[in-house]
């Protein structure tokens, strides 16, 4: 028996847990018409498979047609969710993992305009900034039907076999009823702190009439909502001690923070440069005064931090939630002993960002995450052995290498660097990004262990790759900035790399002209403001900074507003000439003929990188494929169609500029069949 903290076993009233590991409730948003069919039962299926103790499903999956999700949540309401709900349940309990359902009643914390468009119902008329809906006060008939449904969606989850059911209070419609904040109302519902909290424990109570207690029942509720005016830690101690009284609730999920606008959002669930586990000692405080079972997950991204949580007595079990996205299999490493071989969480929130902007959570570093069906985890060995030449060894490229060393091939790498990284590397610099660089560390440590060869400092020629008798190459030379976007005046400008690399310093009345909306823009305007200058960030978009998304955007704004900043959006960058010792820039616009001019003394373009791919082309006559990809052959899964000589690839931005994870995906899905 192990006596590692993290894996020793806890009894959550009748049900015993395997160890102290779970993921907590969230929605990856891969639900099919609010159902978990199989793409989101294969998701928990195999982290259950992988050793975590529990698995909670569904965040916030609502309980009312006037709760409509506003990100692919599941419907509870419907009867049809109890046989998809029961599959993925038998599963997890045939991996022996528990399961439990986040049940929940969005309040004003939805649209109108969305499902079945209903009136938003909250404790008072107050706007959330997040999704801008004004709701109507709460009429006694609404919570009378609100209740009902809580009670009818738990019986259903009830059916379908689940272990246990959290409310998800906080943010929601039940805390929107206890924060001071949120609740207008008279009694019984507004007022005392015991009014406030009313609706709450009336819906656990109908819930445990209903379906008795041999089912968990849990309440994710906020201790201190970090404002003034709102529920603090003493009314937070208070709220979980009324719960432990009740003796309806089970257990406590502790979080803190708001949620109802992108930066009180990014301080409960923080992203990387912020603190790791900022939120718990709060969680150890709620446990020691109240004397509950205390779940609890905020940023815990790592294995040591987990196990303090733990040893430390601060909770009892502990959520790693982003942490599996990253690597699904964590607990069983641990138990194999080979912690080194975590793909870490870099934090990058790529997957909560993602569910924001309306798209389904997928990790910066791990594409399989979410595609279990198509993409496993698992690499499978290969029948014949070959030998591939990977040119680049930028994400990307360690990608293909690392894949292929997995199917035992035995693999070669050019990189004209003297070290790995590419534009991860470039992006690591920035010292609140520094976290970016575990996914090249990860990939060179897999590497490494696999026996794969790299040759650093070496412009690979056409010959050279030929030279090794390759049976399939790989181009991974990623791209270089792009500044050629302007009329007149392109060689007076510079790239982002440029200041991001220290190879330019900024001037003091700078010109940022961003015309991709990505990281490189902001970090490099971020950059320039900390050196003392005055920079204006100039977009032809309607928004600056679309790819950056809700949560990443809130620590450049914390960086930048109260410096010498300004965002100029709906203007195009047409020309730039000398005037004098400083450079004049003719500016239009996309909605009408316009042109006037500023004067700067320096002017920075963001436009994306042109692919990096010469001797893709030198290869690519001399290539059994001539290049081609068999895209139907690659999206199902098949190997690339066979021929005589070697097989030549190009894959991440030496195709064309994309992300992250694109990069790492193209290397994932074309390598796994070789």
């Amino acid at each position: 028996m192990s006596n590692d903290p993290l894996l020793q076993p806890y009894k959550l009233k009748h049900l015993t847990l395997r160890n102290r590991i779970m993921t907590t409730s969230h929605e990856p948003a891969y639900g099919d018409d609010g159902m978990p069919k199989d793409r989101y039962r294969l998701y928990h299926l195999e982290r259950a498979k992988a050793g975590v103790a529990m698995v909670m499903t569904a965040g916030s999956a609502s309980t009312s047609r006037d709760s409509p999700p506003v990100f692919s949540n599941l419907l509870v309401w419907k009867d049809e969710i109890v046989p998809w709900m029961k599959r993925l349940t038998d599963d997890c309990h045939e991996a022996g993992a528990a399961v439990m359902i986040q049940l929940s009643h969005l309040g004003r914390r939805t649209r109108s305009d969305k499902g079945d468009w209903l009136p938003v119902v909250s404790s008072s008329g107050i706007r959330e900034p997040a999704h801008r809906a004004f709701p109507k006060q709460a009429e006694d008939w609404d919570i009378a039907r609100i209740i009902r449904d809580y009670v009818d969606a738990a019986e259903r989850m009830h059916a379908a076999g689940v272990d246990g059911i959290e409310f998800l209070c906080h943010g929601h419609l039940l805390d929107q009823f206890m924060s001071p904040l949120t609740n207008t109302m008279d009694a019984p519902y507004g007022g005392s702190l015991e009014n406030r909290a009313r609706l709450t424990l009336e819906i656990v109570e109908a819930v445990r009439k209903r379906i008795g207690n041999h089912i968990i029942l849990g309440l994710r509720y906020g201790v201190d909502e970090m404002e003034p005016g709102g529920i603090d830690i003493e009314e937070g101690v208070a709220l979980g001690k009324m719960f432990r009284d009740s003796g309806m609730v089970d257990y406590l999920n502790i979080n803190r923070s708001r949620i109802h606008t992108d930066p009180a959002m990014t301080d409960m669930i923080p992203i990387q440069g912020m603190r790791s586990a900022p939120h718990l000692d709060f969680a150890g405080r709620i446990r020691a005064e109240v004397g509950m079972p205390t779940l609890h997950a905020a940023r815990i991204a790592d294995v040591a931090t987990a196990r303090h949580a733990v040893a430390t007595g601060q909770v009892d079990m502990v959520g790693m939630t982003r942490a599996h996205m990253a690597d699904p299999h964590i607990v069983r490493k641990i138990v194999e002993g080979r912690e080194d071989d975590i793909r870490p969480c870099v934090g990058a929130t790529y997957c909560l960002d993602r569910i924001y902007q309306g798209g389904m959570a997928l990790c910066i570093h791990n594409p399989s995450t979410g595609r279990e069906q198509t993409m496993p985890h698992d690499i499978a060995p290969a029948g014949v052995k070959k030998k591939v030449v990977v040119v680049g060894a930028g994400p990307a490229g360690l990608e293909a290498a690392r894949v292929a060393a997995e199917r035992g091939h035995s693999v070669v790498v050019f990189e004209v660097a003297d070290q790995p990284g590419g534009q991860v590397r470039l992006t690591a610099q920035t010292k609140r990004r520094a976290e970016m660089i575990g996914i090249v560390d990860w990939r060179m440590a897999q590497c490494t262990a696999k026996g794969v060869e790299f040759r650093f400092n070496t412009w690979a020629e056409a010959s050279d790759v030929l030279a090794e008798n390759p049976d399939v190459v790989v181009i991974a030379t990623g791209g270089l900035p792009n500044t050629e976007v302007l009329a007149k005046g392109n060689d007076l400008v510079i790239s982002t790399w440029d200041i991001l690399s220290g190879d330019v310093k900024p001037g003091a009345n700078v010109l940022l002209y961003d015309d991709a909306g990505d990281h490189a823009a902001l970090q490099a305007a971020q950059l320039i403001a900390e050196a003392g200058s005055k920079v204006e960030v100039m977009t032809p978009d309607r928004t600056f900074a679309p790819e950056v998304m809700a949560m990443n955007l809130v620590p450049y704004m914390r960086a930048m507003q109260d410096k010498d900043v300004t965002f100029t959006v709906t203007y195009r960058l047409l020309e730039v000439e000398k005037a004098g010792n400083q450079l004049k820039a003719t500016i239009g616009s996309d909605y009408m003929k316009l042109d006037k001019t500023a004067v700067y003394d320096q002017v920075v373009v963001n436009h994306g990188t042109k692919p990096l791919a010469e001797i893709y082309f030198e290869l690519k006559p001399l290539s059994a494929n001539k290049g081609a990809v068999d895209y139907g052959a690659m999206i199902d899964g098949r190997p690339q169609p066979a021929a005589e000589g070697f097989q030549l690839y190009r894959i991440g931005d030496a195709v064309e500029a994309r992300n992250t994870h694109s990069a790492i995906y193209d290397a994932l899905r074309l390598v796994r069949t070789v």
